[in-house]
């Protein structure tokens, strides 16, 4: 009687694992529709090269371009993570890349790789993820005005205010997004880990 019962919770209690995995799963693959997660060994290699976080450059890409490679914005930036042909120019520059071309941006390999050197830059220039991404939207230019400014900065280094609202909203949008893929990842991981 006692081994049956212990049988029986056990099975109740391998029966709600696997319908949680089977909801995670089912949940990961809603998300994944909405917030699609391509080039995952690319974003890594490069990310571990500079020491960026996997989930910022998927939410930087998501909102520069939803993964769409050939994408192309009114302003010209291309591909993945949205990149000027001055700031690619200047960027493959620093990377030594023999090979580069702009007409080249939309690979997804070169793009993510000049887009992450370029975003770990502004980080490191600016020692704040949000001043950084702002730059990466509004550029350096208008941040570093931004920081100087007591309206926007009370250190110099913190924007507690935005002027430009395209570039507010992206940065939340950023923010937004880095959360979910913070999540999609992890799930991946446990996903990975259990199989």
């Amino acid at each position: 009687m006692f081994i049956a019962t212990e049988y029986s919770g056990l099975k109740a209690w391998l029966s709600r694992i696997i319908a949680i995995i089977a909801l995670a799963v089912l949940f990961l693959g809603v998300v994944s529709f909405r917030y699609p997660l391509k080039y995952l060994d690319i974003i890594e290699k490069n990310t571990d090269i500079y020491r960026i976080d996997p989930a910022l450059i998927c939410a930087v890409i998501h909102a520069e371009s939803k993964f769409a490679e050939r994408a192309v914005s009114h302003k010209g930036a291309s591909g993945l993570m949205q990149i000027t042909e001055g700031t690619a120019d200047w960027i493959a520059g620093q990377m030594d890349l023999r090979d580069y071309s702009f007409n080249r941006i939309f690979e997804p390999s070169l793009n993510i790789s000049i887009g992450c050197r370029y975003l770990a830059w502004l980080m490191a220039r600016y020692e704040n993820v949000d001043s950084a991404v702002a730059a990466y939207n509004a550029g350096s230019g208008n941040v570093d005005k931004w920081l100087k400014n007591s309206m926007y900065s009370a250190d110099g280094k913190t924007l507690r205010n935005i002027p430009f609202k395209e570039t507010r909203d992206y940065v939340k949008r950023v923010r937004i997004n880095k959360q979910i893929y913070d999540f999609i990842l992890q799930a991946m991981k446990f996903v990975k880990m259990i199989n």
